[in-house]
């Protein structure tokens, strides 16, 4: 297409070109030109109720999707109200482009420095300054997005959105560098260290949800009988190997934690190997060798020395190192009597436990059990932040690493619902699951209208302890008042109708009833609405992750 037209639409109609076909935000004044650009020019366009939910919702599409995302927001306050959003979006190296209108008089009560924000949170700043490299400006937004696995604002100034340009003749061409291949010096360090390894295991993170990459490191474990694991962001990535631990860190299962804990080589695979996947490093057996493999030089010992470090593409370096190892086949940590422990005992499902609440109050475990069994398979779930988190992140199985979407870079109470909803846009073809603490739940009330609204048939489970219970379990022991963090009982089944959704609140098991009717109208098609599960949970232990987290501090 060729002619005239102005900056906003031609930057809108460009991040289409560039590969960006879903964008979300809250329209305003200074973005509206800009998004209807990207609408007229194929776009869809998903309205959140408020920023902040926005970029939680755009953040969830991107992981999900394997696709960049857009996120569209109003100059000044719709920056700053989607800027906890954005700040996880960064930390967890999601390729998201921001798109917000940018005033630029010093004198206008939108005038924030925009730029500041973005790198004060972890995000590119770019900027649009004039019409003659406008188009240039959104292939190199898109391209750090997409290759760099960035989280871009591109700022877009009001007095220049208006300034006329020329389109194109065809669209714009993305920058991207060349793939990262792994050098073979650092290959033969690698190899060397899995043909020494007798327990040797392998720790999954973001950087190998790539194409091909689990069949790489599946092969390649194969060869040395490494035992496999995730980080929390890749959970279910193994999820069909009967060697998988499922996640490592502080999600661990005893028995998972126990098998981390005893490798003699513990490899990172496009993963952090950081405080949460490593438990402060107690994951790793004094005198283990640690091998990391990431494509980002600066991940390479970010978080513990390394022995061995490759920079590469996981999947290539994967492929690479069982090319070295040739026909040689060893059983590392690999036994009969292994797989069948595995089996039976890497699931916190199948540890023992004694359940905990009263007559009207049930105990989270028994419920997120009684709910991995009512739910189908097929299905993505989502976590806020809180107490509870442990529960559905590991109680509820996922198909695959497309089946978890956890937006706990920043730890922000709150983002649970939004992520529910990005997720379910991504995967439409998988039952959404959000699982929600009181806190969060309130935190994002606004967006429950956002998921009847979309016609999204989501499950959404509120963990209602009436407390901020981290708080509750943390401070408690020590006889510290708590009256600032706990709360009057909430009826979120009645706020849920409000909204539109069916809604069941859950004491004791005979009420998941109303749950099992749900499902059965939506596998035949006639549950119109989402559901809303109103679980008053027991209160009276602590997950037993939450003392890991606060470790952290």
């Amino acid at each position: 297409m060729t002619g005239r037209t102005t900056v906003a639409e031609a930057v809108g109609t460009a991040l289409v070109g560039c590969g960006v076909d879903t964008v979300v935000g809250v329209v305003g004044s200074g973005n509206f030109a800009v998004t209807n650009a990207m609408v007229a020019a194929g776009a869809r366009f998903v309205a959140a109720r408020h920023e902040g939910g926005a970029a939680t919702i755009a953040d969830a599409h991107a992981r999900m999707s394997g696709r960049p995302t857009a996120l569209t927001l109003h100059q000044g306050c719709g920056l700053t109200n989607a800027l906890t959003g954005i700040t996880e979006a960064a930390k967890s190296r999601t390729p998201l482009v921001v798109l917000a209108a940018e005033a630029t008089s010093p004198r206008s009560n939108f005038a924030v420095d925009q730029a500041a924000l973005a790198t004060a949170v972890g995000a590119v700043p770019m900027r649009v300054t004039s019409a003659a490299g406008a188009l240039d400006q959104v292939a190199v937004a898109v391209g750090t997005a997409v290759h760099g696995r960035r989280t871009v604002l591109l700022n877009l100034p009001l007095d220049v959105q208006a300034a006329e340009l020329a389109l194109p003749a065809g669209p714009l061409e993305v920058p991207a560098p060349p793939p990262v291949v792994p050098a073979a010096a650092e290959v033969d360090r690698l190899v060397a260290a899995l043909r020494s390894a007798r327990r040797p295991v392998f720790v999954a993170g973001r950087g190998a949800r790539g194409p091909g990459a689990r069949a790489a490191l599946d092969a390649l474990a194969d060869r040395c009988g490494a035992l496999l694991a995730t980080s929390a962001v890749a959970r279910g990535l193994f999820r069909s190997s009967p060697w998988s631990l499922d996640v490592s860190g502080g999600f661990a299962s005893p028995l998972a934690a126990e098998l981390v804990g005893g490798a003699d080589l513990v490899v990172g695979w496009g993963c952090a190997l950081n405080m949460w996947t490593m438990r402060h490093g107690r994951l790793i057996a004094e005198g283990a060798v640690v091998a990391q493999v990431d494509d980002d030089p600066s991940a390479i010992g970010a978080h513990r020395d390394v022995a061995v470090g490759v920079i590469g593409d996981v999947r290539r370096t994967a492929e690479a190192a069982a090319a070295a190892l040739g026909d040689d086949v060893a059983p590392g940590y690999r036994s009969p009597e292994l797989r069948t422990a595995i089996a039976a005992r890497v699931r916190w499902r199948d540890v023992p436990f004694t359940p905990s609440g009263g007559p009207d109050r049930i105990d989270p475990r028994t419920l997120t059990i009684a709910l991995d069994d009512l739910l189908p398979a097929e299905r993505v779930v989502a976590v806020d932040s809180g107490n509870f988190m442990g529960w559905p992140s590991v109680f509820l199985d996922v198909p695959d690493e497309f089946g978890f979407c956890f937006t706990q870079a920043f730890q922000s109470v709150g983002l649970g619902l939004a992520t529910g909803i990005g997720a379910a846009l991504a995967r439409p073809d998988r039952l959404p699951v959000a699982a929600l603490g009181d806190g969060g739940a309130l935190m994002g009330a606004s967006e429950l209208e956002t998921v009847v609204r979309l016609g999204l048939p989501m499950v959404v489970v509120v963990y209602d302890d009436a407390a901020y219970g981290a708080e509750v379990h943390h401070f408690g022991p020590d006889g510290h008042p708590l009256d600032t963090v706990r709360f009057p009982e909430t009826d979120f089944a009645a706020l849920a109708r409000g909204h539109g959704f069916t809604a069941v609140t859950v004491r004791a098991l005979r009420d998941l009833a109303g749950v099992a009717e749900w499902v059965a109208g939506w596998a035949g098609g006639t549950a119109t609405t989402p559901l809303l599960v109103d679980a008053k949970v027991a209160a009276d232990e602590p997950s037993w992750w939450l003392a890991e987290a606060f470790r952290g501090h």
